[in-house]
């Protein structure tokens, strides 16, 4: 047997070699695609963030001064920064609760369950523009057919999209419409839940809250973490929605000519990617629009890893 401090044989060495040759062979793809489409980018937002640059000219080393340009002056940052965890907080709740409740619903179905299924999946396929622009009219507090609806019924007719307090709950409303994506996961794993443990907590004389409670929830928590977590990175990125309803409802198409006041009205549905346009591609101010979209990746890998530290809050302790 060879001493321990011995040097490995040549034919180890380079069989060792061969395996960790094949295995970076395998990894390539992944490795390749993290480098070129996260890493490089991300390497290159941090250090574009401490630049005067305007993506013609040579970069000039500015220090903090665009980190203190987006958080202390620019105007519309902090409303941004609100109308966005607004967003995360109230819309991914609800679509995870209703897309949730529509599993349930037509799991229980059982006539009809594939029409069902079809018609509740079918609003997610429509493009996000043509969805907004068709939102927006529906919404119109002139014309739309829902606000005369309301007020055939005596109920309060919101402005919707014109109105500051109604444009964040109505973008809700438009999320909540295309719930399909949720719905198909929710089926699934609903229906993936052992029918056995449904029946033995009847025996046991457990009612509908109790069998959703200590069956249905630890069998699906896993499914509701990824709805959750994927829904706050997706609405951390809310950008189109929100521009198109605020220039559907001001009466404002890009290509009039006409100057688009961004987050109408009164900078309610202004979010951060938007502002990370604005500062980018509209006033030419890479440094600041990289700090900006630092600030959106920290809160999300902020959010993410609160929400898998708490993944156990999911799973309810027995009794």
């Amino acid at each position: 047997m060879a001493p321990l401090n011995s040097p490995l044989p040549a034919a180890l060495r380079r069989r060792r070699r061969r395996e960790a040759a094949r295995t970076l062979a395998f990894l390539s793809p992944w490795l390749i695609g993290f480098g070129v489409f996260f890493a490089y980018p991300l390497v290159s937002t941090v250090y574009f963030s401490f630049m005067k640059y305007d993506g013609f000219t040579a970069p000039v080393f500015t220090g903090l001064r665009n980190w203190h340009y987006v958080l202390s002056d620019y105007p519309f940052f902090w409303q941004g920064l609100r109308n966005t965890l607004w967003l995360v907080v109230v819309m991914v709740s609800l679509r995870v609760v209703f897309g949730l409740g529509v599993g349930m619903l037509v799991t229980r179905i059982r006539t009809g369950a594939g029409f069902f299924r079809t018609a509740f999946y079918l609003p997610y396929l429509a493009p996000p523009v043509a969805a907004t622009i068709a939102f927006a009219f529906l919404l119109n507090p002139g014309t739309g057919p829902v606000d005369h609806l309301l007020g055939s019924l005596g109920l309060p007719q919101p402005g919707w999209f014109n109105d500051p307090n109604w444009s964040k709950p109505a973008l809700s409303l438009l999320a909540l419409w295309g719930i399909g994506d949720l719905m198909v996961i929710f089926l699934a794993a609903l229906l993936d839940v052992p029918r056995e443990q449904y029946e033995a907590a009847e025996l046991d004389g457990a009612g509908p809250w109790q069998r959703f409670r200590y069956v249905t929830c630890p069998n699906i928590s896993p499914i509701v973490m990824f709805a959750v977590v994927t829904g706050v990175i997706q609405t951390m990125q809310y950008y189109t929605q929100a521009i198109v309803a605020g220039q559907v409802a001001s009466g404002v198409i890009g290509g009039s000519g006409e100057q688009f006041e961004p987050g109408y009205p009164q900078g309610s549905t202004w979010t951060l990617p938007q502002m990370v346009y604005n500062l980018g591609f509209q006033r030419f101010d890479t440094g600041s629009a990289c700090v900006v979209a630092l600030i959106l990746f920290a809160i999300s890998m902020a959010f993410t890893c609160l929400l898998l530290r708490r993944r156990s809050g999911f799973i309810p302790a027995e009794d």
